[in-house]
């Protein structure tokens, strides 16, 4: 995974970063995910992040809470690093967050200018900064899937890119890209190994295919 020297050694993330609660979007390592912001207080929080360290930590709120004024968040996220950003003529921000490292969130911290932050623990995700060795079992058993599952859900995917990426870059990209429900984007970000996570991904990619084949075969 390519790292640019921009990037912080793992020994130098902070101990506490804000927190960007939103629902169906992660970010993992090497991940590019653009963002639109335009919340006064995500505004803010976009601020801060620039003046500092440029970290913020991208979270999913639980899917039970989601609709309340302040809901309960998972406890696993990705921080992602702002790469890019411009000011729009009607008062938002177009940001790219590169993922940097995953984080398990120790405790909420008092709010700043409106945005939540949380103190948190990156040790867990060491791994997040090595190349992980452990390829994805059955890669072109994986791909298929990934063929089938995209060709069922008119999704198009520039192949020819794919081909080149390593397994760890492939997987984490699509588990940013993929329109996967939130939970299955949670259990993705959890899972802690390049392989552990590809084979959740290839089962749920196969699931949802079958689901979308017997729909299919019912209607005729």
């Amino acid at each position: 995974m390519c790292r640019t020297p921009f990037f912080p050694a793992f020994t130098d993330l902070p101990a506490a970063i804000p927190l960007f609660p939103l629902a169906g979007a992660v970010v993992l390592p090497g991940v590019q995910l653009p963002l639109n912001i335009f919340e006064p207080r995500y505004l803010r929080m976009v601020t801060d992040a620039l003046a500092s360290n440029h970290l913020i930590g991208l979270i999913q709120p639980t899917s039970e809470t989601l609709l309340d004024e302040a809901p309960e968040l998972h406890r696993i996220g990705c921080a992602g690093r702002i790469t890019s950003y411009s000011e729009t003529p009607d008062g938002r921000i177009i940001l790219v967050l590169t993922g940097v490292c995953r984080f398990a969130i120790l405790h909420e911290l008092e709010q700043r200018n409106g945005y939540r932050r949380a103190r948190v623990d990156w040790s867990p995700f060491a791994i997040d900064y090595q190349d992980d060795p452990r390829p994805i079992v059955d890669r072109p058993g994986f791909l298929r899937a990934l063929r089938t599952y995209c060709s069922h859900n008119g999704i198009e995917v520039p192949w020819d890119d794919i081909d080149r990426l390593s397994d760890q870059d492939l997987v984490n990209l699509l588990c940013a890209h993929l329109p996967l429900s939130p939970e299955d984007k949670q259990a993705l970000i959890e899972s802690q190994q390049t392989a552990e996570r590809a084979q959740l991904m290839r089962g749920l990619l196969e699931m949802e295919s079958a689901s979308n084949l017997r729909v299919a075969e019912h209607r005729h």
